[in-house]
C-alpha cells in the first residue's frame, strides 16, 4: 500500500477533471502531488488558447460542501486534501470579471466572459428585471441559433432551451418575439457584443451572492466586484460600499467586518464599521478572501505593492494569512507584449436542451448527498445561496419570474438530472477509465496525508500548548515571593510535590543544559 510521502506517492501524478464554462466540456488533467495552482490554471489556459489567463482561475467544492478558489501560490495537493481523488472536479471560471470587456486586447477571452455571463443569466446570479432577461435571453437565441427560421422554430421552441432560471411562458414568448423580429441578420459574434454591453452595466454584473445577516437578523446577499460591496435584500440593492470608502476587510468567527470612510462633506470625514454573519466560520474566511482578492486585483497599480493580509486571529488561533498571487488588473491592461494575430474564436454554439446529453460529472461527488435538484434546500445556508423570491414593486415583476442562484455544486447537480449518459462519447469512457487500482493508491495516499495533518492541528497542537501552560503555572507557584502563593506552597501536599519531583528535575535541568555549559 502507498503511503504519504513515500517515493513512489510523491512521483505519481494525480488526475483530475476540468469543467469548462460550457458544461458539455471536460478536460482531463493531472498534477504532481507539489504542484502549485498557478501551474495547473495556465496550464488549461494554454489549452483553451487563452492569454489575457489572469481573470480566470479554478473553483472547487470541498467536503464540506464549501466553495474555494484554487490559490495560484500554494500546493493543489495541500488544498485539496480533503478531497477523494477519484472525484477531484475543478470548474474553469472567470474569477474577475473586467469592469470593461472591450478593453480586452483579444476577442478569445471576451468570449469566454460571454459563456460566463450567459452562464450567470442561467443560474440566477446575474439578476435583472423580467425585460431586461427577455432581451439577454433573445440576444442568445440569436447568436446561437441564428435568424429566426418559421420551418425550424415553430409554436413554443424555447422550451425546450435552457436559458434562464426560472424560465415562465411569458419570458419565453417574449424572447421569440425579439428573436423574431428585431434581431434579423445579426452574426454570432455582434451579438455577443450587444449581449456583453447590456451585462456588463447591470447590478450584478460579476457578483456571486453570499448569504448574509445584518445586526438585526435581516436575511441579505452580500456580492463583491469590481465596483466594491454590495448587499440585496431580495432583488433590491441596499448598500454599495464603494472599494475608495473601504479602508480594512477582516473577518472574526462568523462575522465578515468592513471599515468604511464615509464623506459626509468636504470636511468631515466619518468612520464606521458594519458586521455580517455568515452560516459558517469556514463560508466566512471564504468572503473574506473574496473581498481582499477583489479589492487588490481592481484598486492595486502593480502586484510589487500588494501587502500580505492577515485576519481572523485569536488567543487560540494564529489567524488566516493572504498572499496574492499573479497580475492585478492595471498591469493587464497595460501589457504591450501580446502582439500575436488574435486567434480565431471556435464557438460552442449549442444552448442546451432540458432533456440533452451531457457529459456527466465524475461519479461519487460530494453533490450526490443532495437527493436531487426538486430536493435542494432553501436554507440560508452556504449550500443553498439564492436570491429570494422577493421582488422590488417598482418593477411590477411577476413572482414566477424571479431568477435565483444556484452555487457551484448546485450548478453541477441540476446538469446531472438532466444528463443521459451515452456510451458513445469517448470522454466519458476517459473519465471512467480514471477509476483504476491506481487511482486506489493515489486516494489511499491523499487519505493519510489529510488525516495525519487534521491530527497535528486539531490534537497534537492543543495537548502541547495545555502542558506548556501547565509547566508555566507550576514554575509560577513554587517560584514566585507573592504573599499569597506562599501560602498555597505551605500546604503538605504542594511541599511533597516540591521535594520529591520538582527540586530533582529543576537540578537535573540545571545540571544538564546549564552548569554543563559554564564549567
Amino acid at each position: 500500500m502507498m503511503k504519504f510521502g513515500s517515493k513512489n506517492s510523491t512521483n505519481t501524478p494525480i488526475k483530475c477533471t476540468i469543467r469548462l464554462l460550457d458544461d458539455s466540456q471536460l478536460l482531463d488533467s493531472e498534477f504532481q502531488i507539489n504542484e502549485k495552482g498557478s501551474s495547473l490554471i495556465s496550464r488549461i489556459c494554454e489549452q483553451l488558447d487563452l492569454i489575457e489567463k489572469d481573470y480566470f482561475g479554478l473553483r472547487y467544492v470541498d467536503s464540506k460542501r464549501q466553495r474555494h478558489w484554487l490559490e495560484p501560490s500554494k500546493s493543489i495537493f495541500k488544498q485539496i486534501r480533503d478531497m477523494e481523488a477519484d472525484n477531484i472536479l475543478f470548474s474553469f471560471r472567470v474569477k474577475f470579471y473586467p469592469p470593461n470587456p472591450f478593453r480586452l486586447k483579444e476577442d478569445i477571452t471576451r468570449y469566454q466572459i460571454y459563456l460566463q455571463l450567459k452562464r450567470d443569466l442561467l443560474h440566477g446570479r446575474l439578476y435583472c428585471n423580467t425585460s431586461e432577461a427577455a432581451l439577454l435571453g433573445a440576444y442568445i437565441l440569436q447568436a446561437e441559433l441564428g435568424d429566426y427560421n418559421p420551418e425550424e422554430h415553430i409554436d413554443n421552441y424555447v422550451n425546450e432551451l435552457k436559458i434562464l432560471l426560472k424560465q415562465t411562458l411569458q419570458l419565453e414568448e417574449k424572447m421569440m418575439d425579439i428573436h423574431k423580429n428585431e434581431l434579423k441578420g445579426k452574426t454570432a459574434a455582434e451579438m455577443e457584443t450587444i449581449f456583453l454591453k447590456k451585462a456588463c452595466v447591470l447590478d450584478t454584473y460579476g457578483v456571486d451572492p453570499h448569504a448574509v445577516k445584518d445586526q438585526r437578523g435581516n436575511q441579505l446577499y452580500l456580492g463583491i466586484n469590481h465596483t466594491g460591496i454590495l448587499t440585496f435584500q431580495g432583488s433590491k440593492k441596499m448598500n454599495h460600499f464603494s472599494w475608495s470608502q473601504v479602508q480594512k476587510i477582516n473577518f472574526e468567527g462568523k462575522m465578515f467586518i468592513i471599515h468604511i470612510i464615509l464623506n459626509e462633506d468636504q470636511r468631515i470625514k466619518k468612520k464606521q464599521t458594519i458586521g455580517f454573519k455568515c452560516p459558517r466560520g469556514s463560508s466566512c474566511r471564504h468572503v473574506w478572501k473574496c473581498a481582499v482578492e477583489q479589492m487588490l486585483f481592481f484598486t492595486f497599480p502593480s502586484s510589487s505593492d500588494v501587502p500580505n493580509v492577515v485576519s481572523g486571529g485569536g488567543f487560540f488561533s494564529w489567524g488566516t494569512k493572504f498572499k496574492y498571487s499573479g497580475r492585478v488588473e492595471r498591469e493587464i491592461l497595460e501589457d504591450v507584449t501580446i502582439t500575436r494575430e488574435s486567434p480565431t474564436v471556435t464557438r460552442v454554439g449549442s444552448l442546451r436542451r432540458k432533456s440533452s446529453s451531457e457529459p456527466p460529472t465524475p461519479s461519487n461527488l460530494v453533490i450526490n448527498q443532495v437527493a436531487g435538484f426538486n430536493s435542494l434546500p432553501r436554507s440560508l445556508t452556504n449550500t443553498s445561496e439564492e436570491y429570494n423570491a422577493s421582488i422590488d414593486s417598482s418593477n411590477q415583476i411577476d413572482n414566477s419570474s424571479v431568477l435565483e442562484t444556484l452555487l457551484e455544486d448546485q450548478e453541477i447537480m441540476t446538469s446531472k438530472n438532466f444528463t443521459t449518459v451515452t456510451d458513445s462519447s469517448p470522454l466519458i469512457q476517459s473519465i471512467s477509465n480514471q477509476m483504476s487500482g491506481q487511482k486506489h493508491l493515489e486516494t489511499t495516499a491523499i487519505r493519510n496525508s489529510g488525516s495525519s495533518l487534521s491530527f497535528l492541528r486539531q490534537t497534537l497542537l492543543p495537548v502541547i500548548f495545555a502542558l506548556f501552560m501547565m509547566v508555566l503555572i507550576v514554575v509560577i507557584v513554587l517560584e514566585s515571593d507573592f504573599d499569597i502563593i506562599a501560602t498555597i506552597r505551605k500546604a503538605p501536599e504542594i511541599a511533597a510535590f516540591k521535594k520529591n519531583y520538582y527540586e530533582p528535575s529543576k537540578d537535573f535541568l540545571l545540571r544538564r543544559f546549564i552548569r554543563s555549559k559554564i564549567f
